[in-house]
Formats: structure tokens, sequence, C-alpha cells
């Protein structure tokens, strides 16, 4: 790209950062990184009332775990009341916008009696009727007074998305907005348009609920002389029912996902696909950060809504699983395996974590799935007989497993001659692979579904693994007494 793009990422701290607000930054990071431009953040905090303090911090703990880094200082909007409030007042003197009077109460009224009338509910725009005198009497009489923007009475409103491409706006159905409430604080028209000017913001990038403002602040731009900055409009993420993405529906918050396993890297790349996907032909799901600024393009992001799928998103996970050094799996997991209350000691956590590597799609499920190597489960002794096989043969078959795991040394103890070492001996005295290799992997995990015999024999040591074939033994000696 020649032109140097400036994107900014400027989330409302109203809640848990969800995914929408992450693929909001995502792409707006991607778009300015390609062309080498900036990408910045501000924290829109100007909606007092629906304001969560720790969710600003949420807000930027989310980019850092991302790694979706930003472009000099953080901009807070309560920090800069002063400037819109010079451009409200701006607004007010080249007769773009007007004092508003009215009351919660007033316009409670208003709307009550235009649904009484069968009128569309909106602000009828009386205020901007009242004469100089009148307002001059009303400030000094102290009533409280908002700034609102005055639309046009009629024509169209045309703007250019770069997704949607053209979009016209009927400004009739346009009523005059606050832009500056009575509270001093000013409503995201006013200070998204001004901020976006101000810092040079060239592309602005957010979701589809925003299409509807964007005649409002087109007209802002309009009557502060500003250019306009392109705009895209980014399709809904939906739940696999097409409904509104909500909390039945599992996790949505980024750290919810977090919480469960999801790594920072494979949610990226599974947010990046919700909406936009390679050329026609590339069917690539699995894109390096490189990969992303390399093929990203606007212009290929889809117009329908994105459909939300926790299958896929668990399968991209386990990709980036399977990827990870055992050291960084092992350091990953600490955490899912102090919350599940298992304590690691000093077992090699490594190895713990390598039996389950290929096979896990998130990090909660490590605990769970290796529990067995930290305290053997409770098995009914008809699980340790392989099919056709009874317990006598079974029995047998441990019973001398036990004695060639007993000749094997420690320092020959590993999986590779494990492995090499009784599959021969099974062979040499006429066993079944499978009579003695599934109540081995049974005897050491009390598990149906479990990683091999010989990873798990690798894992446990030389001494826990004779333990637990000799208690399997055990186990099925009273009914082969019989």
């Amino acid at each position: 790209m020649s032109e140097k793009i400036i994107t900014r990422f400027a989330p409302s701290p109203t809640g848990n950062p969800h995914l929408g607000s992450l693929r909001n930054a995502l792409y707006s990071w991607l778009v300015a990184r390609q062309s080498g431009g900036k990408f910045l953040l501000r924290i829109e905090d100007t909606d007092r009332k629906r304001l969560k303090e720790e969710s600003a911090d949420q807000i930027i703990e989310m980019l850092k775990w991302t790694g979706l880094d930003w472009d000099e200082d953080v901009v807070y909007q309560s920090d800069r009341k002063g400037v819109y409030r010079e451009y409200a007042e701006k607004l007010v003197e080249t007769g773009k916008a007007y004092y508003c009077f009215c009351s919660p109460e007033d316009l409670q009224n208003m709307r009550k009696e235009q649904l009484e009338k069968g009128l569309k509910p909106g602000y009828d725009g009386r205020c901007a009727r009242l004469t100089l005198d009148e307002v001059n009497k009303k400030i000094k009489d102290g009533l409280p007074k908002a700034i609102r923007f005055k639309m046009p009475d009629g024509g169209e409103i045309e703007g250019v998305d770069i997704i949607k491409g053209r979009v016209v706006f009927q400004a009739e159905s346009q009523e005059d907005f606050i832009i500056l409430k009575a509270d001093g604080y000013p409503t995201y028209h006013l200070a998204s348009v001004v901020d976006d000017h101000l810092f040079g913001v060239n592309y602005v990038l957010r979701s589809e609920e925003w299409l509807s403002s964007l005649p409002k602040h087109i007209k802002i731009y309009e009557a502060l002389g500003w250019s306009l900055p392109r705009f895209a409009h980014l399709p809904l993420i939906l739940a696999p029912d097409k409904s509104k993405l909500s909390k039945r529906h599992g996790a949505v918050s980024v750290f919810d996902f977090r919480d469960e396993g999801i790594l920072p890297e494979a949610l990226i790349n599974f947010v990046l696909l919700l909406g936009w996907h390679p050329k026609k032909g590339d069917e690539q799901e699995i894109f390096s950060r490189d990969e992303m600024l390399e093929k990203f393009r606007l212009d290929d992001v889809q117009t329908s809504p994105a459909i939300f799928d926790r299958e896929k998103l668990e399968w991209i996970n386990g990709v980036y699983i399977r990827k990870l050094s055992l050291s960084k799996l092992a350091d990953l997991s600490k955490p899912f395996f102090e919350r599940a209350g298992i304590d690691i000691g000093d077992r090699d956590l490594e190895k713990i974590v390598s039996l389950e590597q290929q096979r896990i799609r998130k990090l909660t499920e490590i605990p769970e799935k290796v529990s067995f190597v930290f305290q053997l489960p409770e098995y009914e002794s008809d699980l340790l007989v392989w099919k056709k096989s009874d317990k006598k043969n079974t029995k047998k078959a441990l019973s001398d497993l036990y004695v060639w795991l007993e000749s094997i040394p420690e320092e020959k103890w590993n999986k590779e001659y494990l492995e090499d070492n009784i599959k021969t001996k099974i062979e040499e005295n006429g066993w079944g692979m499978g009579d003695v290799l599934w109540p081995m992997r049974v005897a050491l995990t009390g598990m149906r579904h479990s990683p091999g015999p010989f990873e798990c024999a690798d894992v446990l040591g030389r001494e826990e693994t004779l333990r637990r074939i000799k208690q399997a033994g055990e186990k099925l000696s009273s009914e082969y007494d019989k």
C-alpha cells in the first residue's frame, strides 16, 4: 500500500472484551501494519452510567495477551471533555447545532404523545424553534442544557463503505441528536468524529451495528469542514442458530476463552476467519501473523454475518497446541493443574503433558486426561479384559508382563526400549498384542480411553508401573480363583 493508513481501536469500557471487539482490533491492526501506518488505542469512556472501571484495563490486557501492539499513548476520552465542548459550541455558533433544554420527563411525554397519535417516536426539534431571547433566558435561569446536532429535513445522505459499497440514507428518517449531554460529556457521535479527525485516523473499522450512525457522522464531518475517513462496517458475528451470540452459547468474552485454555495465537487465527477468507481456491485456515499481514484484505471481508463455530475454534487451538514446545506447553499448563487441585510436586511435567499434546484441543483438558499419573482412579476388573479374552487369561498375561517389566533395569526404562522389549516378549510367548497391551494400559491408567501403555509406563516410572500391574493382577485374583 502506498498510503500510510491510520486506524484506531476505540472500545467503550462497559464490560468484558468480546469476540467482536477482538476482531475489530485485529482487522484494524492488520490494515495499519500492512501500510506501515499507525494503530491507535482510544478508550471511549464518556458513557458514565454504563462505565465499568476494570473494563479499560481488561481491554489493554486483551491487546497485550493477543500481541496487538498499538502506537502512541492510550487516549481516554473522559480526559478530553474540553475539546469536545469546544467543537460542540462551534457547531452552535455556525447554526449546525442548538441548545436543548428538554428534561428526561419532557422527552418521555413527547414519545408518549407521538405513540398515541400513531407517529414514529423521535425528537420533534422543539428547542430548535426557540428564539434567541428564549434561549438566553433559559440559560440565565440555569436550566440544564444539552447540545443537539441539526440534521437536514429532506434529501439523501450518501456514504461509501469499503465492504458494503454505496449506502444511502433518507434524511427525513434522521432526527436531531445529542452531541453534548447536559453533564458535559460528549456522545459517541461527536467524540469519535472529533478524535478520528484530530488524530489523523483515515480508516474507521467498526461493527455493522454502527452503520446506522454513518449519516450522523457524515453530517458532523461536513459541518466542521473536515474530510471523511474511509469506513468499513464489519459483519455481525452470530450464533450457529443465526441468533445474536450471547452467554447461552458458551464463552463469548475473550477472557472466558483464555480461561478455557484457548491460546491467543489460536483465538486470533479463529477471529481472522470470522468474516474473511483468502481468495477463492485458497483453502488455508492456519495463518501465522506474517501470513495474515500478507494475505488479509478488507475488500475480501464478506457482507453476510459470520457464524461462530466452536468446533472450528477448538480444532484450530489443537493445531496450535501441537506446535508448542514441551517446555512451553508445560509452562502454560501449570495454572490449569493448580485450578484442578493437582499438586505436580517434583514430577517431570514436560513428560506428563507429552502424553496428551497430540490429542487435546484445550489446555483445560490436560489435568483431567493425565490425572491418572497422580492418582489411579477406581475401575472395575472387567475393564482389564480384552475383547474375547477372559479374566483367567488376563491374569496370566498381567503376571507374565510383570516378570518381563521387572527384568528391565532402571537405566533402560524409556518408551522406545519398553515397546521393543515387551512386543518381542509377547511374540515369543504367543500372546496376542491386545491380550497384553490392553490390560497393561488399563492397569496403568484405570481408563478406557487413554494414551498408549508404553508412554504411560515411561511417565509413571519403573516402580509405579510395577506396582499398578501387580495391583491389577490382585484385582483379578478373587475372580480367577473361583
